[in-house]
């Protein structure tokens, strides 16, 4: 980490690609990293059905991108707004938020690579009278990078052990791993594997009319269809060397429909095979790998909620102690929001914020814009 003036306060502030909340979370940087705050802010049920169909090619998309971008900027700034009121400070108290805004779309393997995130943080700096970093992801991409997964630095620098090899999971609507081996002078690595929640939710949404499975209740219900598994892992997307990543747009309630619609599985049994290929392509991004057969394995993000999911984890992982970061004294919900306010640092101090072994780029590099308040 970057050497800088001890005990400054920064804001994390993000939403995922399960595309369902703001999440804000306020640092205090000294000795050690601790949060001290942290606040949900759902988006408006209209907001989020626009940032879903902007997710994928549509009608008239600049005029509604343009929209969206400052739409979602307002509702950064009132999560923000209300994280700062909710723990007692001021604006002044705050060095910087790290926005990283809303992906829309994620492209890192066309001819002309690119990823888009709305959430403008002009808006956000007006609104909150703080200094906004963002645009995290587009100078790792002009630099060879995927521009994803960018956790992994932060994972690097606040749960590395010399004891053990650890990897970090994060589930997501994305699942992305870390891998942290006990070697200092190893390399860290990561990349997305593929599906987390998202598609999860988007079978719950369509089958029960909720936003998500809680706590894997209708995967309980059903069995691993495991024709329809092997189906799924057929995608090239696992298969792929690393880096890599991926989003929403890929793996989509298209994709599933393509695999599943016409068919007889019983919906349970399709939330159940959900479950075990996330469960499996995490677990295959870990096992094999030499030192860490027996890693620590801690997870993180919404996933870590799901206690179906939790144990088919386990199953896939038998020698490996799989846990959430509870076990590392950060709250699951609570590391994606600290890793930008992490990142937000390194840009207000110079450091570096990506792993060039995890995106692809060909060096380590500051990342992101400084936008200051009006």
């Amino acid at each position: 980490m970057s050497s800088g003036p001890k005990d400054e306060l920064f804001i994390g502030v993000l939403s995922g690609t399960s595309v369902d909340a703001v999440d804000a979370a306020l640092v205090r940087f000294g000795p050690r990293i601790e949060l001290l705050a942290s606040h949900t802010l759902p988006y408006p049920p209209d907001l989020r059905a626009e940032l879903l169909r902007l997710a994928v090619p549509g009608e008239n998309e600049i005029d509604r991108l343009g929209a969206a971008d400052v739409a979602v900027g307002r509702h950064f700034a009132r999560a923000v707004n209300e994280l700062i009121a909710f723990a007692g400070r001021e604006s002044e108290d705050i060095r910087a938020i790290g926005s990283h805004g809303q992906t829309v779309r994620h492209r890192p393997r066309l001819a002309t690579p690119f990823t888009l995130q709305v959430g403008d943080p002009n808006t956000i700096a007006a609104e909150t009278g703080v200094t906004v970093v963002a645009d995290f992801r587009r100078k790792d991409m002009a630099l060879g990078g995927q521009g994803a997964p960018l956790v992994p630095a932060f994972h690097d620098a606040v749960f590395r052990s010399r004891r053990e090899a650890r990897a970090v999971v994060n589930i997501g609507g994305i699942a992305n791993v870390t891998l942290l081996p006990a070697d200092p002078n190893a390399r860290v690595l990561g990349y997305d594997t593929g599906p987390g929640n998202t598609l999860l939710d988007a079978w719950a949404r369509q089958q029960l009319g909720e936003p998500m499975d809680r706590d894997g209740a209708f995967a309980a219900r059903g069995r691993v269809q495991e024709k329809l598994l092997r189906e799924l892992l057929a995608d090239e997307f696992f298969a792929r060397s690393a880096p890599k990543s991926t989003g929403p747009e890929y793996f989509s309630p298209a994709w599933l429909e393509a695999r599943v619609g016409g068919s007889a599985f019983e919906p349970a049994d399709v939330q159940a095979t959900l479950v075990a290929l996330t469960a499996q392509t995490i677990g295959d991004a870990i096992r094999p790998r030499l030192g860490f057969e027996s890693a620590g394995v801690f997870v993180c993000g919404g996933g870590a909620r799901n206690p179906v999911l939790m144990r088919a984890l386990a199953a896939r992982l038998p020698r490996c102690k799989v846990q959430t970061t509870d076990a590392l004294g950060i709250e699951p919900g609570w590391v994606e929001a600290m890793a930008f306010a992490w990142l937000a640092r390194q840009r207000v101090h110079s450091g570096a914020g990506n792993c060039p072994a995890v995106t692809g780029a060909t060096r380590s590099v500051v990342l992101g814009g400084l936008w200051l308040p009006a």
